[in-house]
């Protein structure tokens, strides 16, 4: 009845310890050997018992066939009774190499404790320096997303800045907008967002009266200056054709009382004639009358 080749463990099946044999794998196995502290080559008889292996080391649920523990494929025993080992008990594998007397240690100047110092096993210190250099080389990839993420978080200021910009133009449109309604109709509105060359408006009947209107106030010069700054009226030909169609008729109602009818008649206009040319004139009677 075999036991376990552990030193200083006596564990048999006989006092109901469960025993693992040593694994195939050459680098699995060697960690065991090291762990051990043997300088001995496993035979298929050689087993190590339970105790040598930590509760996190088996499947919780598996069971071997024999209803006993099961270890997991990487379990490396790491318990072991040695009083105070030379060495830690390791879990990647290295060279084994013969042990060579300690040298002797210099004085330190920072003053550290000796029970704090460890001399790493020969082999693992090319590992560790390895490894401490590539976690001190920044990653290519991590840089190149930390770039991306900075590229569009200024895209994103840039974008929420026009926003706000934006708004307040909006803003600052409406309340033109609400301005101009106090003395333009809406014809006239949409016609000052037309270019001035390719002005095709649509203009309603009450503009047409309004125009009506302003050229008997003002005069031809007067209605076409204020066309030529951007006023939105219909031009005189437009102002014409639209006034064909109406009932020419002399009466004593003003143009105002007249409008407020809706009979479709238009009185000539009062409005002084001063200022205005003789071509202007003829034309302003040939038109009304």
């Amino acid at each position: 009845m075999g036991g376990c080749s552990a030193p200083n463990c006596s564990n048999s099946t006989s006092i109901g310890k469960q025993l693992f044999r040593f694994p195939k794998d050459p680098a699995r196995k060697k960690k065991w050997v090291v762990n051990c502290r043997r300088d001995f080559e496993p035979t298929p008889h050689s087993r190590l018992c339970e105790d040598h292996f930590e509760l996190s080391q088996f499947e919780e649920i598996a069971r071997s066939p024999a209803g006993g523990k099961k270890l997991k494929p990487n379990a490396i025993p790491t318990m072991f009774n040695f009083g105070e080992p030379p060495y830690p008990a390791v879990t990647s594998s290295y060279i084994l190499l013969p042990l060579k007397p300690e040298p002797v240690e210099k004085e330190q100047s920072f003053g550290d404790h000796g029970y704090a110092r460890r001399t790493p096993l020969p082999g693992l210190e090319d590992d560790d320096a390895e490894r401490t250099a590539e976690d001190q080389l920044p990653c290519s990839q991590c840089q190149l997303l930390k770039k991306q993420l900075e590229q569009e978080m200024q895209h994103t200021a840039r974008l929420q800045k026009e926003a706000e910009e934006m708004k307040k133009r909006l803003y600052r449109l409406d309340r033109i907008e609400k301005g101009l309604h106090h003395f333009l109709y809406e014809d006239q509105i949409r016609a000052l967002s037309l270019s001035k060359r390719s002005r095709r408006a649509v203009w309603s009947p009450e503009t047409i009266m309004k125009a009506r209107k302003i050229r008997c106030a003002v005069g031809t010069k007067g209605y076409e200056y204020l066309r030529e700054i951007g006023y939105p009226l219909p031009s005189y030909r437009t102002l014409c054709n639209r006034l064909e169609t109406k009932i020419m008729v002399t009466t004593d109602i003003s143009c105002e009382e007249l409008a407020e009818l809706s009979l479709g008649l238009m009185a000539t206009c009062d409005s002084p004639t001063e200022g205005v040319g003789e071509n202007d004139e003829e034309e302003l009677i040939r038109v009304l009358s």
